[in-house]
């Protein structure tokens, strides 16, 4: 094709049928049913292999503050409430130490797919460059032990420790916690930072206890077996091993190229393929770098890239990756059509438009890179790009050029059962040495199944009880009838899943502010009124709804596995208006001083 040529017309209507075709093929009666809660005889994927336990006495005292999760929520809060003053945070966290997803995700290849210098929070408050513009996870847990350390947050913090229960104290105005190590403390506020992945699963394959190999979930990879380490290093004790693994999401996209590499066999099972486009990593050069560092730089980084998704008028795009790329094809196109005719109709035709256009490279880049045509074929993604978390990457295609290397495509169906000895898909049996599980986290669980506990506040009303027609808070962080408690979270906020941590960090901020508030004047309390929560429902309410995962998306954890998610789903949504238009009015809202729909006491 000449420069002059244009690309091949896109038959849309072609297009559509085989995206419902192939989620035809995937649709499921158990929707979320079919992943497995790790208990009982499976207890053992739940292990920390990375931490050995420490004993130690129960907690009875008093703190402050204490944040349940040691990710990047509880981090950046506390360290903003450090600022402030307040010394005695403690940090209650499942690991064996902080980082969250970080601690748990060290299977090889692991990396943040948003750039490194908006994804990694406080990297100008600590100083620290990333190596590259998308840090590995050694990294990026370095990142977080190194925030703890910075802001003292080691002393009073309580590792491989879950709550189990939080009750208020209305008579001394503070909340009790109680834990699985047997502590019953107060604090006159929480936090509560758990995050949508940290609770592995397994997937509902007849036989999977049976296997009488070796297994393990990749949250909790097993380098004793594989050999090799976090960094990279090769796992050379799979060399004489049959590994099959199974998922093709974002996981797997990052270490199968690892495992192609050690296996003397590598088996993928795949149900759904990702979408993978160039990643284009990259080292960070220390000139460069010191160039932009000037005093804000990583604030207004974020609000960059957030400008450049969220219908900002950005003149420049910093980070310039795959999420930007997107959002910039989709304003492009919504800016070609006459202001009269920029309906919600006509703009969510646009949106597909750039999207079938960005999915035809995306699936032509699978013809140019896998020799084998077959495996090229199976390899391709019928949906739309944010029907499931899109993936980039430049070696995981790669892979499968690799000798040993074999993609199982069950077409749409998944495994049909773990055996004694191996995987049996369409009746046919794969002998194997290792099975890996690169299933992910439950996401469309109750919460209080994934958070371990639920919250009992004012007059003994539980936040399950609150909560049973959906979520309701005022921001996503305050929620009526249990005072003094902050969610760290992006839902019925900003709601910007392309980077969860520009969220968390502007929750902190404000969580920051208003207990320095409370402090400095007296007040014990901080609850946001009933009417305040009804009247953020009824504006969250008054948006489009959700733009990833719609309801003709092939199923995934953005659309509830396919399933009809019921009407509390309505709500887990963000700003009417988008996240950079919720951004600009919490800081307005904080600095305004006048907390407003929020009582002091």
């Amino acid at each position: 094709m000449t420069m002059t040529d244009q690309p091949p017309a896109i038959d849309k209507e072609q297009l559509r049928r085989k995206y419902q075709e192939e989620r035809s093929k995937r649709l499921r009666p158990d929707g979320n049913d079919q992943y497995l809660q790790i208990k009982s005889q499976l207890a053992h994927y739940l292990d920390d292999p990375y931490t050995p336990l420490i004993e130690r006495a129960p907690k009875t005292d008093h703190v402050t503050f204490a944040f349940i999760g040691g990710g990047f929520a509880g981090l950046a809060t506390a360290a903003r409430l450090t600022e402030t003053g307040i010394k005695d945070v403690r940090i209650i966290e499942k690991g064996g130490d902080f980082g969250g997803t970080w601690y748990w995700n060290r299977y090889p290849g692991a990396q943040c797919d948003t750039a490194s210098m908006v994804y990694m929070p406080l990297l100008e408050e600590t100083g620290h460059m990333p190596s590259e513009k998308y840090a590995h996870a050694p990294e990026i847990l370095a990142h977080c032990q190194r925030i703890g350390r910075q802001f003292n947050l080691y002393d009073n913090a309580l590792f491989h420790t879950e709550v189990v229960s939080l009750d208020w104290d209305e008579a001394q105005s503070r909340w009790i916690i109680r834990t699985t190590r047997g502590d019953e403390f107060t604090a006159q506020y929480i936090g509560i930072g758990t995050g949508p992945l940290h609770v592995p699963k397994l997937p509902g394959i007849p036989g999977i206890e049976r296997f009488k190999g070796h297994s393990f979930h990749t949250s909790r990879w097993d380098y004793d077996y594989t050999g090799g380490d976090p960094k990279g290093g090769l796992m050379e004790k799979l060399a004489d091993k049959r590994v099959g693994i199974i998922g093709t999401g974002a996981t797997s996209v990052q270490c199968v190229p690892y495992l192609a590499r050690a296996c003397k066999e590598l088996y993928v099972f795949q149900r759904t393929p990702s979408s993978v486009d160039v990643r284009g990593n990259g080292p960070i050069d220390p000139d460069w770098f010191a160039g932009i560092a000037t005093p804000g730089w990583q604030q207004r980084w974020l609000e960059n890239f957030t400008a450049n998704q969220a219908g900002g008028s950005a003149e420049e795009d910093l980070v310039q990756d795959g999420w930007t790329d997107l959002s910039k094809r989709i304003r492009a196109k919504i800016t070609l059509l006459p202001r009269e005719q920029r309906t919600v109709e006509n703009m969510r035709a646009a949106f597909e438009d750039s999207d079938f256009e960005k999915m035809e490279e995306i699936r032509n880049r699978v013809d140019s890179i896998v020799r084998d045509r077959d495996t090229a074929k199976n390899l391709k993604a019928w949906y739309g790009q944010l029907c499931k978390r899109p993936c980039f990457h430049d070696a995981y295609l790669q892979a499968f050029n690799t000798p040993g290397t074999h993609l199982v495509d069950t077409d749409g169906k998944g495994v049909d059962v773990v055996t004694e000895n191996g995987i049996v898909v369409a009746g046919k049996e794969y002998q194997l040495d290792c099975i890996i599980y690169a299933s992910g986290f439950e996401v469309g669980t109750e919460y209080k199944r994934r958070a371990g506990f639920d919250l009992t506040g004012r007059d003994g009303v539980k936040l399950s009880d609150h909560w049973a027609r959906g979520m309701r808070t005022k921001h996503g962080i305050h929620v009526n009838g249990f005072p003094n408690v902050f969610f760290v979270q992006p839902t019925q906020g900003a709601n910007l899943i392309s980077n969860v941590p520009h969220n968390l960090t502007e929750a902190a901020r404000t969580i920051a502010l208003m207990v320095g508030h409370a402090r400095d004047n007296g007040f014990k309390e901080i609850e946001v009124t009933r009417d305040a929560e009804d009247r953020w429902v009824e504006l969250l309410l008054t948006g489009v709804g959700r733009m990833i995962g719609g309801p003709d998306c092939t199923p995934g954890y953005y659309n509830n596995e396919g399933r009809e998610p019921g009407p509390a789903a309505k709500l887990n949504v963000g700003h009417p208006a988008g996240a950079l238009a919720y951004f600009k009015y919490i800081d307005g809202w904080r600095r305004s001083g006048q907390f407003e729909g929020v009582q002091f006491r």
